[in-house]
């Protein structure tokens, strides 16, 4: 068992690193549409639903989900996705956490109770899903998720849980699906510990649902001086992926663009399916280029300038746009080059021992939402939950 010591002392850098897996921007000004209601919303989430004017049915719809300590409006003024939404015609759709489920307002990637298919703020977030095609008609086949950091590791999950709702998505310094169900475990998962091996990371996707059809594509973005989510979990993340879409570990393509290496894997017809960018010298945040004419992209805590949109990227990756500006230079692979992949078989799976129970402690300054009311607790566990609520990583 972990020292009590060892978990506080963790828990006082990530809040002074700004308080885990996320960013910043709570306190930038709302320019989004107000909050829809949709379905029974039982994991207590926000809604902020975009639709350029005049947006005919059939449209593409994109549900992008923030990092912690950030906003629905923050995230969007720094990434730029209704702005490129105008541009090229879809909707947007922000999932928006609440200090109620979160004090830091974090997606709670971690949490069994939210990450499993109609449960949580999974099934929130499929609800909202919902609610945007009756309302905006968009195009069922192709509706999309990204998002960073716990919003990234939330985009896996959603992937996981739904991949009959997905054509495919994007995580940004996010985590493997189902790798963490404790607090401790989150820590350890996101220094890159425990990952577990390449056949039962698969497995935690495959076992998610009983999805039988084709699984959405996915794009990974990385910096590689990342020390809050180290890059071995974007290793991870492709080794999970490549299983399910049964590819190799060496990709069919490498290149430059816009001065970074992108992989680039495709399946039997061709198809790229998966693709991941490593930003070199890139700390913990979204890519974006600041100084670009095109007015997409405005750095910030955690929305990091890097000379590359990310933004423009996965649009272009997921089909929804032209393809977007930047210079390119194939490198063609050798015989022998092989992409720098996590082999994870050596690192002991995450224990599947019966799952803790939650947090007990309401919220500071609020009440919690129905459905998820707690019962005191005190003593030694008190001061635990007290430091995880905290760092924002217990509710």
């Amino acid at each position: 068992m972990r020292p009590l010591s060892d978990t506080l002392a963790r828990l006082a850098r990530l809040r002074a690193a700004g308080a885990g897996v996320g960013g910043a921007g709570a306190s930038e000004p709302d320019h989004l549409p107000p909050g829809i209601a949709f379905g029974a919303n039982p994991g207590a989430l926000d809604a902020r639903l975009y639709a350029p004017a005049g947006l005919p049915g059939g449209a593409p719809l994109v549900v992008v989900l923030h990092g912690c300590k950030q906003t629905a409006a923050g995230y969007d003024r720094g990434t730029g996705w209704t702005k490129l939404a105008d541009r090229h015609g879809f909707a947007v759709l922000y999932a928006e956490q609440r200090r109620g489920n979160n004090a830091n307002l974090c997606f709670n990637w971690f949490q069994p109770g939210d990450i499993a298919r109609d449960a949580g703020e999974a099934l929130s977030i499929r609800q909202m899903v919902g609610h945007a095609a009756d309302h905006l008609r968009t195009d069922p086949r192709r509706v999309y998720v990204t998002g960073l950091s716990a919003g990234g590791a939330m985009t896996a999950v959603m992937l996981a849980t739904y991949p009959d709702v997905f054509a495919g998505g994007a995580v940004i310094a996010g985590l493997p699906y189902g790798v963490a169900a404790t607090i401790p475990e989150a820590f350890d998962r996101m220094r890159g510990q425990g990952l577990g091996s390449d056949a039962r990371l698969v497995e935690r996707v495959r076992s998610a649902t009983r999805h039988g059809g084709p699984w959405p594509t996915l794009s990974v973005w990385h910096g590689s001086a990342d020390q809050t989510v180290v890059p071995s979990n974007g290793e991870a993340l492709l080794t999970q992926w490549r299983g399910l879409h049964d590819l190799g570990i060496a990709p069919t393509q490498i290149e430059t663009v816009d001065g970074q290496r992108r992989r680039v894997w495709r399946d039997g017809e061709g198809r790229a399916v998966l693709e991941a960018y490593t930003i070199a010298g890139l700390g913990h945040g979204t890519p974006v280029d600041a100084g670009s004419p095109d007015g997409i992209g405005a750095s910030g805590a955690f929305i990091l300038d890097a000379g590359i949109s990310s933004t423009h990227h996965i649009a272009r990756f997921w089909g929804i746009t032209e393809v977007a500006d930047g210079k390119r230079s194939a490198e063609k692979p050798t015989q022998t080059e092989r992409a720098p992949v996590l082999t994870l078989e050596h690192a002991a799976a995450p224990s599947d021992q019966a799952q803790r129970p939650r947090a007990n402690i309401p919220p500071p300054g609020g009440h919690e939402p129905e459905g998820r009311q707690r019962t005191p607790v005190s003593g030694v566990q008190k001061v635990i939950e007290d430091a995880l609520r905290a760092a924002g990583l217990m509710k």
